[in-house]
């Protein structure tokens, strides 16, 4: 186990720990970081413990479509700002950006 995925367990256990979120939150939560790190055998868990919970299957959905949408995001905005700060061949006209051509 690399030092990242540590830093995430010892997160999520934070999480759960909290008396600020309900037991839902803390099921979606756990899902958006699980979905975000990649691990199929932890997502499918926590999918079905949410399932289990009485989370409504739209609900799951729902989280993640978020999650990819957020992950989405940061990636275009890390290659937009790779583009910028390198130099590399891109352009960004008129508001559109894009890498090479």
């Amino acid at each position: 186990m690399n030092p990242n995925e540590l830093h995430s367990i010892e997160a999520l256990n934070q999480t759960n720990a909290s008396e600020h979120l309900s037991d839902r939150e803390k099921h979606l939560v756990g899902l958006a970081v699980t979905l975000t790190r990649g691990c199929v055998y932890c997502s499918g868990g926590r999918i079905e413990k949410a399932l289990a919970a009485g989370i409504p299957q739209d609900t799951v959905n729902a989280t993640v479509d978020l999650t990819a949408a957020v992950n989405a995001g940061v990636v275009i905005r890390t290659a937009l700002q790779g583009i910028e700060g390198n130099e590399s061949e891109g352009s960004c006209d008129d508001g559109t950006c894009s890498a090479g051509n």
